[in-house]
């Protein structure tokens, strides 16, 4: 008998629920960084996409604050992935040798894994939930690609291992 298959249900996040926090490339020492929500934010309520932003390096102290009104998320499979408030590049990225693979955070990260991982994918039709584009169904074909699976779970545990090292 064959196991049971792994489920995955779309929790229907989009992108910008991912950029509460920011794990990016510190543009002085090359080592780890944060982009995080300022502290003027209320306690408990939930940063806005467009409240300002501190970029943190706890190895060399850099510290930078953003109160812009507009933001540039990555678009291009073919860009460098970036920071969508400072423009720094991602911490979290790696290359396959179908495409990049990034992630903005360890929770953008780990739902990555989840649906690469998973034999069994299951979302609502958009009309029920009344998005149509999540951030699952936005994925390029090849990471949806059940014949892609191993290679794309290897690249999120390099991901991943990337933080644990830093």
């Amino acid at each position: 008998m064959s196991p049971a298959p792994t489920r995955f249900r779309d929790p229907l996040h989009t992108k910008y629920q991912f950029v509460d926090s920011v794990l990016v490339r510190c543009p002085r020492c090359e080592r780890i960084a944060h982009v995080v929500p300022r502290a003027e934010a209320e306690p408990g309520a939930r940063p806005g996409v467009f409240d300002p932003r501190s970029l943190v390096c706890r190895a060399c102290g850099l510290s930078r604050t953003w109160a812009e009104r507009s933001v540039m998320f990555s678009g291009s499979s073919l860009a460098p992935a970036r920071d969508p408030y400072f423009r720094v590049p991602l911490w979290l990225r790696t290359g396959t040798r179908h495409g990049r693979l990034w992630a903005y955070n360890l929770e953008h990260l780990e739902l990555l894994r989840q649906f690469a991982a998973a034999s069994l994918r299951e979302r609502d039709p958009w009309y029920e939930h009344g998005r149509k584009m999540t951030y699952v169904a936005r994925l390029p074909a090849w990471i949806k690609s059940a014949k892609n699976r191993d290679e794309v779970l290897r690249a999120v545990d390099r991901m991943r291992a990337s933080v644990t090292e830093a």
